[in-house]
Parts: structure tokens; C-alpha cells; sequence
């Protein structure tokens, strides 16, 4: 179902990287949460916990303040700390393995396939030891890993398996939906990314981990707010747990609930931009598209190109520097590898030669769907001019 759309018209003007696609159904929802005079996590969090979970097919899930909330409550619902080790892809955002650390277990980063710049389950199986209680993988871009096969392989070693679907709210592969395979999934409602409710997470998968990770998320308390409020008994309550603060506010889950459910929409839209860049820059030399697998349905959160400065007329940094300043077009990188970064530095790593290659080629073009015919033509020309 389409819904009235309020865009940025098509102009000479600056094209961002990326922008929301925010319609009158959001902005009704949100007044009509202010109106409710309920803000925090009640009726509309719950609504979107019922829509994921029927649209998963998981045991239960939770509505939360970020992803990064969602993978730090999985590893404290599992009981993942001090000793364990817990593998994850390098060539993430550093989320995972801040909440790892946070728990007080280590990352242990592989390297990625070169094609998908996702983890495998041939890495990750090599990087196992005594000590390892989970394998954490991550949706790159918004193709999703092979989850058979790392079910499989969590299965094999009685591992906990955790899937960061931060990229893939309506991904899939060999007809398995991304988020619907791990023992716990989480994914991202932030402001640029393919449902945005500027801020937001979920987290979904088995019932006794979720409503473990439920408890921790709300001080420990055994009752919600909603639920003693409909019982008009507030003060009613148990702190049986230590817990934290991570509840999802109606607010947020007002835009949440009408965002998630374009979700065919908007990744309909971002594969037919994506498509319409491979078509016209595919040739280029030295410029490696994106390779979506058979049986894939591609999230495309990302589309992220590769430059290879031997053989392109310029880098990748040189690339994005002439868009921005030529054509006022903007352009990200995705990511630098966690284990360059100060807290993990002075780790002992494996080699990991996709990952770091790949990360100081990496550029991703603009890909959402706000974005008239007309911005994709103006990207395409732009590149395609830089390379003349």
C-alpha cells in the first residue's frame, strides 16, 4: 500500500547521501500518539513487537532504544561475560563489538567473503576455540550471510547465534527471511536506515532469550508500565533482575509502525536504484558493482561500490571528493574496520586482507527512496563524468 509522500523535489542543489521518505501516515501516527497523552513504550511499541514477530516467525520480540540496546541485551540475556569469546566480522560498524566488550567477553574478528563482504561460515569455524560461546554475523549492506549453513554450524557446536540485521529489515535468501534464523536478531530503526524512526531497535528471536533480554531492558521489573497501567496499579511491581533502560517510546514507535510496514516499498525502490547503477556503471574500469547471489533478495541499505586505484583514474577518496565538490553530491564510507580502531588496536588479530582492502575501496552512493529518477540520473552522470 502506497502512501502519500512528502520528498525534496528534484533540484541542482545538494544531494545527500541519504534522506527519510516520511508521508502523511507517519505524521498521522505520531499525532495521534500525542493526542493519546501515552509516550513511552505502550500500545503502538507493542503493535510493532505483534507485527515483527507474525512477519518473522520467531517466538517473540521487543521493541528497544537502538540496535545497538538490542545486541547488548542479547549477549547479557544469554549470559555471555568475562572469559568468552564471541565472533564477528571486522568490517562492521563498531556496535557488536562495543557491546560485546561491554559484557566483558572478547570480539574475535574474521575476514569477510571478497564478493559479499559478509562473514562465512568457513571463517568463522576457523576462529573457533574453547572459549567461544557465539558467532555474531552481519548482514553486509543488506545481503544477507548463509544462515542454513551458520545454523548449522551453531547447531554443530552448541554455539549461540546472533544475527546484526541493521542492513536487512526486508532482506532474504533461499527464501529464509533475514532476522528469522538466529537465536537472536536484532535490527536498526535509525534515521537513515530502511525503516527510520530516527532512533529505535528491535529484537526478535527465541522466546525465553527475548523475554530475558525484555526483563533486563526494563530496570529489572516484572510488570511493563502499560501493563500496570491497565490495571491502574503502578506501584505494583518487583525489581527481580539489575536491569537497564532500553524500552522503545510510542513516539518512536508510532513512525516505527508505518515505516516498517512500507518496507516492501521502500526496498523495491531501493533495488530498482541500485539496478539502474549497476546497468550504467558496470563497465567502468576499475569500478567493481555490487554482486547480488542467486536466491538473494537484497536489502540494499547500502550500495556500495569498489575502487581499485590501479586501475580507476582516481581512489576512492578522490572519488568521493570530486561528487561532492563537482556535483555537490554526497557519498559514505562503510566501515572502518573495528579492529584499527583505539579500544582494539593492541589486540592480537588474524590476517584479514578482504577486510582492509575492501574498507579503503569501499564508497557507497546515494540509495533510498526518496530519491527522484532524476537524483539517480545526476549520480550516474556524475561518476560516469569523473571517470571521462
Amino acid at each position: 500500500m502506497r502512501h502519500p509522500s512528502i520528498c525534496v523535489p528534484a533540484h541542482s542543489g545538494p544531494l545527500p547521501w541519504n534522506r527519510p521518505l516520511i508521508g502523511e501516515a507517519e505524521i498521522a501516527e505520531v499525532v495521534d500518539t500525542l493526542r493519546s497523552g501515552w509516550l513511552t513504550h505502550g500500545p503502538k511499541a507493542t503493535r510493532l513487537e505483534h507485527t515483527v514477530k507474525e512477519r518473522l516467525g520467531v517466538e517473540d520480540a521487543f521493541a528497544v532504544t537502538s540496535c545497538t540496546a538490542a545486541l547488548h541485551l542479547s549477549f547479557l540475556a544469554a549470559g555471555i561475560g568475562a572469559g568468552d569469546e564471541v565472533i564477528t566480522p571486522s568490517l562492521t560498524f563498531c556496535a557488536a563489538p562495543n557491546a560485546i566488550r561491554q559484557v566483558g567477553a572478547r570480539p574475535v574478528f574474521v575476514d569477510v567473503d571478497p564478493v559479499t563482504l559478509n562473514i562465512t561460515p568457513e571463517a568463522a569455524e576457523a576462529a573457533m576455540t574453547s572459549l567461544t560461546r557465539a558467532i555474531a554475523v552481519m548482514h553486509y549492506g543488506g545481503q544477507m550471510c548463509d544462515m542454513r549453513a551458520f545454523r548449522k554450524l551453531a547447531d554443530r557446536h552448541r554455539l549461540l547465534l546472533i544475527e546484526d540485521a541493521a542492513h536487512a529489515l526486508h532482506a532474504s535468501r533461499d527464501g529464509l527471511r533475514a532476522g528469522s534464523a538466529g537465536d537472536l536478531s536484532t535490527f536498526s530503526l535509525y534515521a537513515n536506515k530502511v525503516a527510520a524512526a530516527g532512533e529505535g531497535g528491535l529484537l526478535a528471536g527465541r522466546g525465553d532469550l527475548v523475554q530475558q533480554a525484555r526483563l533486563l531492558g526494563r530496570h529489572g521489573i516484572d510488570s511493563s508500565a502499560w501493563q500496570r497501567h491497565g490495571k491502574r496499579n503502578t506501584a505494583d511491581y518487583e525489581v527481580t533482575v539489575p536491569g537497564l533502560k532500553y524500552v522503545m517510546s510510542d513516539v518512536t514507535a508510532a513512525l516505527a509502525v508505518v515505516q516498517y510496514d512500507r518496507l516492501p516499498e521502500f526496498t523495491q525502490r531501493r533495488s530498482a536504484i541500485a539496478a539502474a547503477y549497476t546497468r550504467a556503471l558496470a563497465g567502468l574500469p576499475g569500478l567493481t558493482t555490487p554482486t547480488v547471489l542467486p536466491g538473494v533478495e537484497h536489502g540494499w541499505f547500502l550500495y556500495a561500490v569498489l575502487i581499485d586505484p590501479d586501475v580507476a583514474p582516481l581512489d576512492r577518496d578522490q572519488l568521493a571528493a570530486a561528487l561532492v565538490e563537482r556535483h555537490l553530491i554526497s557519498t559514505s564510507v562503510h566501515f572502518k574496520p573495528v579492529h584499527t580502531l583505539g579500544p582494539y588496536r593492541d589486540m592480537v588479530h588474524r590476517p584479514m586482507p578482504v577486510t582492509e582492502t575492501s574498507a579503503a575501496r569501499q564508497l557507497s552512493l546515494p540509495c533510498c527512496p526518496a530519491m527522484t529518477d532524476e537524483d539517480v540520473e545526476r549520480v550516474i552522470n556524475a561518476v560516469i563524468g569523473v571517470w571521462s
